[in-house]
């Protein structure tokens, strides 16, 4: 199958009113497709679903051993943060760490997606700094690494020391030439791939061991500290947060822009990648919940998996008038 599958629908009386489409691919440590959904093969940008790519360099350099980075600092590496005080703390330190401030960042500022930090900010009369970008652990990292390597002030630049260590590190992982690049929202260069490679990429972490090479033992120091800081990686309300502490086993969960989501699964050495074709981020939401649900390591009736997948939509008086739930493909 090379077109879009059905994957999410949203029920409205006795019929769907709304389908989503997408691709979605598990593969094994060999990398070896065990079940797919749509096109394996169709060309996605994974946005912020490849953070724990983005960040290998950071390890596989040495950098972050050379400035003792924790496991905290390496979840927020792999972090699409909400921007709330346990982030941007956390992140200002690090940047302290450094000797550097929220200017040597290149992510650029945005509102946080904290209620909190975001009503601080309004109530103090006070804009909200590049700190409060989802992507500033990233960035946090990206400035590690080039300390470590000595490049200069402008790391996003795609021809810059450390953007030319992350795309080896991505075409490595992926095992495929990445065809183009595009700029994310934080500035960085986001390489293209097919969704096979990325699935492939995250079953290469599913499977790698703490006594391999360098690059597997980054991987698996990656993955550990997402695990272990699930609120890091997202927040408080957030899927990737909320999936990864409902799972029954350690599973590493990583959403990205336009409806991108990835997953993690060292117990069983597979990885997952999917794209909602229209950019949904409720349609990605319900397939990663119910491939998780699937592969039989999220309890179908956990109310996490429940916010995601055969959720209840409820109006403005509180009346239930619908559901969104996976498409027959995935169910």
């Amino acid at each position: 199958m090379t077109q879009a599958a059905p994957l999410t629908e949203i029920w409205r009386g006795p019929r769907a009113e709304s389908v989503h489409l997408g691709h979605a691919v598990i593969c094994d440590a060999g990398g070896a497709i065990v079940e797919a959904w749509g096109n394996p093969s169709e060309t996605i940008l994974p946005r912020s679903s490849c953070k724990m790519l983005q960040a290998l360099p950071l390890l596989t350099s040495g950098a972050a051993d050379a400035h003792g980075l924790t496991s905290e600092q390496l979840a927020l590496s792999c972090a699409s943060h909400n921007g709330a005080a346990i982030h941007t703390e956390r992140v200002n330190r690090w940047l302290s760490d450094l000797g550097l401030t929220d200017d040597d960042l290149r992510c650029g500022a945005h509102d946080p997606q904290d209620k909190e930090a975001h009503k601080a900010l309004l109530c103090s009369g006070t804009a909200p700094c590049q700190v409060h970008n989802n992507c500033s652990g990233k960035h946090a990292g990206f400035l590690t690494l080039n300390r470590h390597l000595g490049g200069s002030a402008e790391y996003v630049e795609p021809g810059h020391v450390v953007q030319k260590a992350v795309l080896e590190a991505f075409e490595e992982a992926t095992g495929e030439t990445s065809p183009y690049y595009g700029i994310d929202g934080c500035s960085a260069p986001n390489h293209a791939s097919s969704l096979h490679g990325m699935a492939r990429a995250m079953a290469r972490f599913a499977g790698a061991s703490e006594n391999g090479d360098a690059t597997e033992r980054a991987s698996v120091r990656l993955w550990q500290a997402m695990v272990a800081h699930p609120e890091l990686v997202a927040g408080e309300g957030r899927a990737c947060t909320e999936l990864m502490r409902a799972c029954s086993e350690p599973v590493a969960l990583k959403t990205g822009a336009e409806a991108f989501f990835i997953a993690i699964l060292p117990r069983r050495k597979l990885g997952v990648a999917l794209k909602i074709a229209d950019g949904g981020t409720r349609g990605a939401e319900c397939a990663i919940a119910s491939i998780l649900v699937r592969l039989g390591v999220l309890d179908p009736e956990h109310p996490a998996a429940r916010k995601y997948r055969n959720a209840p939509i409820v109006n403005w008086r509180g009346i239930e008038t619908g559901m969104i739930r996976p498409a027959a493909t995935l169910a």
